[in-house]
């Protein structure tokens, strides 16, 4: 079922990226950014593979900027090179900002209107949604008990509690890293 990721395989063009990252830059409104790169990236171009974007996902987090200009700015490079970057990130970006100037100006001026809240709270529910159904799609994959339990411990403290995330984190990392090492020393050949 896991098919090779197609970077060696596909040839694709400027404007594929460039028009690929400009669907997911209109479509991703509410915060399900991720949500869309992962259904255009890895369900529809097949791009890369489940492990592949995951790991992407990662580097791209803990790089400075947004994660899904980061992801533009990957595929784009891993495609076409610095060019392929460049077309990723403005697909990405550049259309959707205007029009997003364009609405911030409808928006200040009708923001008021019931109807205008209504539509936005109906757009933030899409984005919600689409990154719980992300979620529930990956963790589907999760077949250890222990990365589960982390995120499920983090879901609590962080999201219910409220407690802050980098105290959680840096308390968490650690005992993931011993109980992975743990539980790998566990299977190894005794010898």
């Amino acid at each position: 079922m896991t098919t090779e990721p197609a970077a060696a395989k596909q040839d694709v063009s400027l404007a594929t990226l460039f028009f690929v990252f400009f669907r997911i830059g209109m479509s991703s409104i509410g915060g399900s950014g991720q949500a869309w790169l992962y259904r255009e990236i890895v369900q529809n171009q097949r791009w890369l593979d489940e492990q592949e974007f995951l790991s992407a996902m990662t580097l791209c987090q803990v790089l400075p900027g947004a994660n899904p200009v980061n992801m533009a700015l990957y595929v784009g490079q891993k495609f076409r090179g610095g060019m392929g970057g460049v077309s990723g990130v403005l697909g990405l970006i550049g259309i959707p900002f205007l029009i997003i100037l364009l609405l911030g100006g409808v928006y200040a001026s009708f923001g008021s209107l019931g109807v205008v809240r209504d539509v936005m709270a109906g757009l933030i529910a899409i984005g919600v949604s689409m990154v719980l159904q992300l979620g529930v799609q990956l963790s589907r994959n999760i077949r250890k008990l222990i990365p589960g339990a982390v995120a499920a411990a983090i879901f609590v403290t962080v999201g219910i509690l409220h407690w802050p995330m980098i105290p959680v984190v840096l308390v968490l990392a650690p005992l993931t890293v011993g109980l992975e090492y743990l539980a790998e020393r566990k299977k190894a050949p005794h010898g």
